[in-house]
């Protein structure tokens, strides 16, 4: 089996492409030991000892080393490893289903909060996925739309300029009743 890894902004996470859909096109991060028990893939890489972060994505897998860590000469051929031999076994990818969190919307905003989504969906998720991460939803309420960065934008040094000067500036131009972005 290849694994293509290509870099990505953050210098701390290295995307790793098998070849082959990981998830069914929606996206899944892990941000620590205990919540990557959902997944075996996710909890086998914890196991490394060096990994901080797992992210999936719909064909890649992002990968988040610790900081002060080994540098990636090291740790990329163990990952490789356990990619290889979780694509290879036929595993499951997850071990419980994951619901994520639930927003509550006020009704009065649905129109605005499915403009924010569609923006989300067509033009900012296609981007950030090329660098091996997502930014997804997590609500709308007074002007101020929260968004969760994850994969390899969580960390990133440049998450807060695509946050504030990109994906704001995108928003606030097609939906004039968003005043502010934040990361949750």
């Amino acid at each position: 089996m290849f694994i293509e890894t290509e870099r990505t902004p953050n210098p701390a996470t290295l995307m790793f492409r098998p070849g082959r859909a990981v998830t069914d096109g929606a996206t899944a991060d892990f941000a620590t030991p205990e919540s990557a028990e959902a997944s075996p893939l996710a909890a086998a890489l914890f196991s490394l000892g060096d990994v901080e972060r797992v992210f999936f994505g719909g064909d890649f897998v992002s990968v988040t080393k610790a900081e002060g860590s080994a540098d990636w000469t090291a740790l990329k051929p163990q990952v490789l490893g356990v990619l290889v031999d979780h694509f290879s076994s036929g595993a499951p990818l997850f071990s419980v289903a994951d619901s994520g969190p639930i927003v509550a919307e006020n009704p009065e905003d649905a129109e605005i909060v499915a403009q924010i989504q569609e923006l989300l969906e067509t033009r900012v998720r296609p981007q950030v996925a090329g660098d091996g991460g997502d930014i997804v939803y997590r609500g709308f309420d007074k002007g101020t739309v929260y968004l969760e960065m994850q994969g390899a934008c969580s960390g990133c040094p440049s998450s807060t300029a695509t946050l504030k000067m990109g994906i704001e500036s995108l928003l606030k131009y097609y939906v004039p009743e968003v005043i502010d972005v934040r990361a949750v």
